[in-house]
């Protein structure tokens, strides 16, 4: 404990500065000088309390792990064309396996020499002749496969923040829960719900595939869809209209290149007035588009989003510079949602909704309200209680735990935490405040007991607060370490409930052992009281 009660004061005087700083933005508007050069957040209100939309999300992991292995299949198909190795036929066979059809077994050699030890996540677990030539049958690595679908959910969060920081939302909450699921918050957000549930599940995955032009479209229609390739419609909307046309394409399963070599991506009008969509990609897309393009000059290449078709451009030349365009009918919003989630990213997998909440913004300010009238009148009868049982001693704590209320609050509006604030984070307010004045009472008792052997009220008061330190050090730390997994695994209310907790908590202890006792030693050396009324 420090020894200097001017000291001491001081401490206590810059803690309540700093704290009246800190929530002064929180209770009204500041100044643009403020707003410029000094912290300006509010207290951050949860879901529960301002509103907005709630979604639980799943990834379909699994889905990640085949988008590898059919890009898998473009870059082996590349190879053996680089190294001249015959083949027939690559395809995925089965969510983890890929089978390559070699024209014959001489080039089997060959393939495990120049191929398969670059794919280093693959490895041989059959070989042998077959109608068609030679086939090899190789199997992604299943610690490759679980590091796929973790990366892949970890991937998802940050593309979605990415979307929702995109849409302007304030202060959104994303947040991975358990193995596969996502928990997406996204306060104050009360209107557009569709168009940002939509911007935030698309999963925006855009593939280059060549157009069948070979299979016969009308054949495939009726079902007799050839091997290797699969029906994909273009979806166009007249805006003035809104009639919807579908034109089928028969599509080349085969991966040439994926967006995720993006770097931008952008809306312009073209010639005729209508909205576009300019891509850029970086250096390594840019090599494979040129290669691309330099391989299937005068074939259709498919621009495919979401396995839907936007657009089938001849390929006329090879094409450098690294851009390309997506064309449709777009709207202004549409072409520009479209967009920002090119430039956020495409999701590694689809992801589905498990859960849609939506909570109202009167919902909140209710719960605001109640809330708020609940904490005041708990902290009115705690504050009457204290008064009444020890007296003016009473009243030292009634001043320690407004103190704390503050001081809560202002911990909570720090730059570097920035905790929110949730319904059940308002119960833990009051629970917290309960349990601070419970340490007051501890302290007081063991002066009380102090006081009946007949020590005088200065070393009653020593004595009382020596003998309570380590019960209220102990029975708070207990109560932190018992909230701190719920800080670290819980989400939303539970977290913000252990939050509120945790703060109340460390705050009591600095009111009820450091601010009372100053009070009091103030009350003892400059007011020379000789009687402690308790």
């Amino acid at each position: 404990m420090i020894q200097s009660l001017r000291l001491r004061l001081a401490i206590i005087g810059i803690v309540l500065l700093v704290s009246v700083f800190l929530l002064y933005p929180s209770f009204g508007p500041v100044p643009t000088f403020w707003a410029k050069y000094l912290p300006d957040s509010p207290i951050r209100l949860g879901l529960d309390l301002r509103g907005g939309l709630h979604l639980i999300l799943e990834v379909q992991a699994d889905k990640a792990v085949e988008a590898v292995l059919d890009q898998t299949v473009s870059e082996a198909s590349a190879m053996m064309k680089e190294e001249k190795i015959r083949y027939t036929d690559v395809q995925r066979s089965s969510p983890s396996s890929l089978t390559v059809l070699l024209k014959d077994a001489d080039q089997a050699a060959l393939f495990d020499q120049k191929i398969l030890e670059k794919l280093h996540n693959f490895k041989k677990i059959s070989a042998g002749p077959s109608e068609n030539g030679f086939e090899i049958q190789l199997q992604l690595d299943p610690k490759a496969a679980e590091s796929i679908r973790y990366k892949a959910v970890r991937q998802a969060v940050d593309t979605i923040r990415n979307r929702v920081d995109a849409l302007g939302v304030a202060e959104p909450d994303v947040v991975i829960h358990g193995t596969d699921r996502i928990i997406v918050q996204l306060p104050g957000l009360t209107e557009d719900l569709n168009r940002a549930i939509d911007i935030i599940k698309q999963t925006a995955r855009l593939e280059f595939k060549l157009v069948d032009e070979k299979g016969d479209l009308n054949a495939a229609i009726k079902g007799d869809v050839p091997p290797g390739s699969e029906i994909l419609n273009k979806v166009d909307r007249n805006p003035a209209t809104g009639i919807v046309t579908r034109t089928p394409y028969l599509v080349r399963k085969q991966l040439l290149m994926t967006g995720d070599v993006l770097t931008d991506a952008r809306v312009q009008p073209d010639q005729m007035g209508r909205m576009i969509i300019t891509m850029d990609f970086n250096r390594t897309g840019a090599r494979q588009f040129e290669r691309i393009t330099g391989d299937h000059v005068r074939e259709k290449l498919a621009i495919i989003l979401d396995n839907r078709v936007y657009s089938a451009p001849v390929i006329k030349d090879r094409i450098s510079g690294g851009s390309a365009i997506i064309e449709g009918m777009f709207s202004p919003e549409e072409a520009h949602d479209l967009a920002l989630v090119l430039r956020a990213g495409s999701l590694p997998a689809p992801v589905k909704i498990l859960e849609n909440r939506t909570v109202g913004p009167s919902l909140g300010a209710d719960s605001i309200r109640l809330g708020r009238n609940a904490i005041a009148l708990g902290l009115l009868l705690v504050v009457i209680g204290m008064a009444v049982y020890y007296r003016w001693s009473g009243v030292v704590a009634d001043v320690a735990l407004i103190m704390n209320l503050l001081l809560i609050f202002a911990i909570m509006v720090l730059p570097g935490l920035r905790a929110t604030l949730t319904l059940p984070g308002l119960a833990g307010v009051a629970l917290t405040m309960g349990m601070a004045i419970d340490a007051n009472v501890l302290i007081f008792e063991r002066v009380r007991e102090e006081l009946r052997t007949g020590k005088s009220a200065k070393v009653a008061l020593e004595n009382g607060y020596a003998k309570a330190f380590s019960v209220i050090i102990d029975s708070n730390l207990t109560t932190i370490l018992s909230a701190l997994p719920l800080i670290q695994f819980g989400t939303g209310p539970i977290k913000g409930f252990a939050v509120t907790l945790c703060i109340g908590l460390i705050v009591s202890m600095f009111t009820a052992l450091f601010v009372t006792r100053a009070i009091f030693d103030y009350s003892f050396q400059m007011k020379r009281i000789k009687t402690l009324s308790i």
